[in-house]
């Protein structure tokens, strides 16, 4: 219940069951340590998390790479980098590729690219043949605008011949599961599909304009086939082929992006249904213009 709580944002009702957990003489373990800690990720809740972290020695319970990993986690997101690689120089095990992922992931955040190389050389140590990470790298890189180093990343993933994991979204429909890739059109209601998504895009567009969201409209006024979000094209296979009111459940197999966030908040609130997507990290739960992560993982 702790896990499931904090998996879908409702971090305040998952320490009030902890709470009652703790008066009725229940011992926790380690897993209920890790789901606490996810949950205080979620929504950056540094302090708590910390307390959460400290207690778990007071049950006799060693802390685990789970424990650790969710704290650095935690600190990265929240922009507490030095912390979080205090905590990694700290662990009493090795550190994997996945944990300094995760410091590079605050790094692209918060814009530090002091502590990069030392994320970028430990990550090739481990799993050089990771694409992810380099994608990562390249995101970071070209968000702080360094060109040149943007260039060495791309040119090194061709020469080692990695590529981009695509990403894709997955919707459920009379038993039978519609999978969408980024610019798809081999769906057989690929243009009832993209007659749809042209009229939402218009509608989402005016109503972002006066919500001051820029990127998503730049993102919307770029738009053509060959680069349509996958979300974008399973929520309107979605919305055209169940009843109005019905909830469109949405699996994603990346973390979604910015703009895909800001337009499934949009999109409930102009056809007043509610989304839920499961992306990499989380359960997002749309409705009427807001998200149960409160926009906190839309930065990070």
């Amino acid at each position: 219940m702790i896990s499931g709580y904090g998996t879908h944002g409702h971090v305040d009702k998952a320490t009030s069951l902890f709470n009652e957990m703790i008066d009725s003489w229940t011992k926790p373990n380690g897993v209920t340590f890790t789901s606490l800690l996810a949950a205080c990720s979620h929504t950056g809740r540094v302090e708590q998390g910390q307390h959460y972290f400290d207690k778990i020695k007071e049950f006799r319970i060693v802390p685990s790479s789970d424990h650790y990993a969710c704290m650095i986690d935690l600190l990265s997101r929240a922009g507490h980098l030095d912390r979080a690689y205090d905590f990694i120089r700290k662990m009493p095990m090795e550190p994997t590729a996945s944990t300094w992922g995760t410091l590079l992931t605050g790094c692209r955040i918060h814009g530090r690219v002091d502590l990069v190389d030392i994320c970028r050389e430990n990550i090739i140590n481990l799993e050089p043949w990771n694409s992810g990470y380099y994608v990562q790298l390249a995101n970071l890189y070209a968000n702080e605008r360094e060109w040149d180093q943007f260039g060495k990343v791309r040119s090194t993933m061709k020469s080692a011949g990695l590529r981009k994991a695509p990403g894709f979204s997955m919707v459920e429909l009379n038993s039978g599961i519609h999978k969408f890739i980024a610019g798809d059109t081999s769906h057989s209601q690929s243009k009832e599909i993209l007659s749809f998504l042209k009229v939402l895009e218009n509608l989402v567009r005016e109503e972002g304009k006066m919500r001051n969201m820029d990127t998503l409209i730049q993102e919307i006024e770029h738009y053509n086939d060959t680069r349509t979000h996958s979300e974008w094209l399973a929520i309107a296979f979605g919305i055209i082929n169940t009843k109005p009111g019905t909830t469109i459940r949405v699996i994603k197999n990346l973390r979604v992006c910015n703009e895909c966030h800001d337009f499934t908040k949009l999109v409930t609130k102009i056809t007043t249904r509610n989304i839920i997507m499961k992306d990499l990290n989380r359960f997002h739960h749309f409705s009427n213009g807001n998200c149960s992560c409160g926009d906190y993982s839309e930065t990070h």
